[in-house]
């Protein structure tokens, strides 16, 4: 009984043991996926290709407080007026345009190439033409692929589209949405196909990355908050989808519930620290700041948007309502401080510069940062970095107290330096031309580095090839 017992037993546990590898290997399959999956998602979700903006559109006041339920209508959103107007306002607040839009005399027609290293997303037409749009969708299509992600034919939706934000976004809400897209001017207009390589254009493996990262559901007010609070948290958690860029990734790259709003990095740009923390975040932000800088871009002496965060002023914020800024900068009071491990606050460093003068009219030789500096952007931000213009509308900003200066991580800087600004509000036209295609990367690092040492954070430095890395994210 022994021996045969001594027999069989290692049999048992060899057939346990591939179950075991088995199961492990069907596990690291499907986490491969998921990572996979997500991380083109992670990638594709970067800032879109620059354009220039539409023409403003009448502003539409929002409730004080979210709207409640969840019916799904049949058939077609209503055309009522007010319905259509309110639409128009919330497809502002989710910043529709931005992505649906990759020629200005296309708006809302799709095609707006987002790279992957897994190949290219196009962005689809949203416009109600019936054979390349959205025209024969019903409500319940469009309000399933908002908070379901997934489209007309049954397809799971790329989460380049934010559905696991708009999840939270009322029926109500939804349907004015598409009561306005309803509206639009229908553009006969296909969009390229997706270009993305085997295993990922199999569109169910979008499964595994919701198993972990999204969960359908409404916003659900907290009734020991405020109506302002409540307001607030339906917009930047859902509508406005702002954690998707200011909160950080996890190993599967699924949003970090610890450092949310933190700050994260997406195509070259970072998009900083939001949470109350007084050194690493907006602690130190007035409320009346936080209102100013969502409706115009710029906070002078403190900051300026460009790229990502720019455009999402040109084509969204600007056109809330002041009572719907101030609830986000209510709600961003509340959420957690996450420290960065600065000591300062980044719009509280550097000094003028006293050292370039002398440089004036000599000849530029090498990659002297400082002869960089005179010859390249002194005449706008003066010989001392300390801006011209004063607070105007449009005024050439102090690189002094600047928080782009003064970051930890220069690339925004040099992003600015490679790429440019261009931001349109109804308040002023900003511009700052690119010299990507004058300076060498060796001079773009040299200006960065003289800036951020005289003007900001001395400690944070850039490479050559971390400038050459950074320029092939927007090529």
């Amino acid at each position: 009984m022994t021996n045969k017992t001594s027999r069989v037993q290692p049999a048992g546990l060899l057939a346990q043991g591939v179950r075991r590898r088995r199961i492990r290997m069907a596990t690291l399959a499907a986490a491969f996926s998921l990572f996979a999956m997500y991380l083109a998602w992670d990638n594709a979700y970067g800032p879109p290709v620059r354009r220039d903006d539409e023409s403003p559109i009448t502003q539409a006041m929002a409730d004080d407080s979210p709207s409640s339920g969840d019916a799904a209508p049949s058939g077609t959103a209503s055309s009522d007026p007010d319905l259509v107007k309110r639409g128009e306002y919330l497809a502002r607040a989710g910043d529709c345009v931005a992505c649906h839009t990759a020629d200005k005399s296309r708006p809302f027609a799709g095609g707006l190439p987002i790279a992957t290293p897994f190949g290219t997303i196009y962005t689809p037409n949203i416009t109600p033409d019936p054979d390349t749009g959205i025209g024969q969708w019903t409500d319940a299509d469009f309000q399933r692929a908002m908070h379901e992600g997934i489209g007309k034919g049954g397809e799971r939706l790329y989460p380049a589209f934010p559905y696991a934000e708009y999840t939270r976004v009322t029926g109500q809400d939804v349907q004015a949405i598409r009561a306005y897209l309803n509206t639009l001017p229908p553009i006969h207009y296909a969009p390229p196909r997706n270009e993305m390589r085997f295993p990922f254009n199999q569109r169910w493996l979008m499964v595994f990355w919701n198993m972990f990262n999204f969960t359908e559901g409404r916003f659900v007010p907290d009734p020991r908050q405020s109506a302002e609070w409540n307001r607030g948290a339906y917009l930047v958690v859902g509508l406005a989808h702002c954690e998707e860029c200011h909160t950080p990734r996890n190993i599967l790259q699924g949003l970090k519930s610890t450092d949310r709003f933190s700050g994260a990095t997406q195509a070259g740009w970072h998009a900083f620290n939001i949470t109350p923390d007084k050194n690493s975040g907006i602690g130190n932000w007035s409320d009346d700041d936080l209102v100013k800088y969502l409706s115009t871009g710029v906070v002078p002496g403190r900051a300026n948007a460009a790229g990502p965060m720019g455009q999402v002023v040109e084509d969204s914020t600007q056109y809330l309502t002041p009572e719907d800024l101030r609830s986000i900068a209510t709600y961003l009071r509340s959420v957690t401080p996450v420290s960065g491990g600065e000591t300062h606050p980044r719009d509280q460093l550097g000094t003028p510069a006293s050292d370039v003068t002398a440089l004036r009219g000599t000849e530029v030789t090498g990659v002297n940062g400082a002869q960089l500096f005179v010859a390249n952007c002194a005449s706008c931000h003066s010989w001392t970095g300390q801006g011209t213009g004063a607070s105007a509308p449009g005024a050439y900003p102090s690189l002094l107290h600047n928080s782009t200066a003064g970051a930890n991580d220069p690339a925004n800087l040099a992003m600015v330096i490679l790429h440019g600004v261009s931001r349109t509000t109804k308040q002023s036209d900003v511009l700052m031309p690119a010299f990507g295609g004058e300076l060498t990367d060796d001079q773009v690092a040299a200006i960065t580095n003289y800036v951020t040492k005289q003007f900001g954070n001395p400690q944070a430095t850039l490479s050559v090839d971390q400038v050459a890395k950074l320029r092939a994210q927007q090529q």
